[in-house]
């Protein structure tokens, strides 16, 4: 599904990331296209990265991925996520390009395919990203 955003006075009185944070709180993972050149990416930008077109949409993911890199994270950067720690970080390359930072279940490996789930942690939505299929034991 495509979500256009006409710059017109409501939607400049919106946030940039509006579209993307609304869709967290619905379950729903969003990322921009440029209608100029296509390019895919994440981070809500008033231009294309690739083409500096400023003409973009909001399109929904369909929640696939490749994790790209992993971090455990034992000490919490803050006492938000204090409660949270050990938790595992990683950055996701979604089906449709784009890369993202989310949660990820215990134990995702580098090149692991996964799912984006979501979760509520202090009033937010956040990512969570778990395994799209079982995974196999390294025998």
């Amino acid at each position: 599904m495509t979500h256009a955003t006409p710059l017109d006075k409501a939607a400049a009185a919106r946030p940039l990331a509006a579209p993307f944070t609304e869709g967290l709180a619905t379950g729903v993972l969003r990322f921009q296209r440029c209608t100029r050149c296509r390019h895919a990416q994440t981070l809500a930008r008033y231009a294309c990265q690739r083409c500096a077109c400023d003409s973009l949409q909001w399109e929904d993911a369909s929640g696939g991925a490749t994790i790209r890199a992993a971090t455990v994270v034992s000490r919490a950067p803050s006492d938000e996520f204090r409660a949270l720690a050990p938790y595992t970080l990683v950055i996701a390359q979604l089906d449709e390009g784009p890369r993202i930072m989310g949660h990820a279940s215990a134990g995702m490996r580098i090149g692991q395919k996964a799912l984006a789930r979501f979760f509520e942690h202090d009033g937010r939505t956040l990512i969570r990203f778990e395994p799209a299929a079982p995974m196999q034991d390294d025998a």
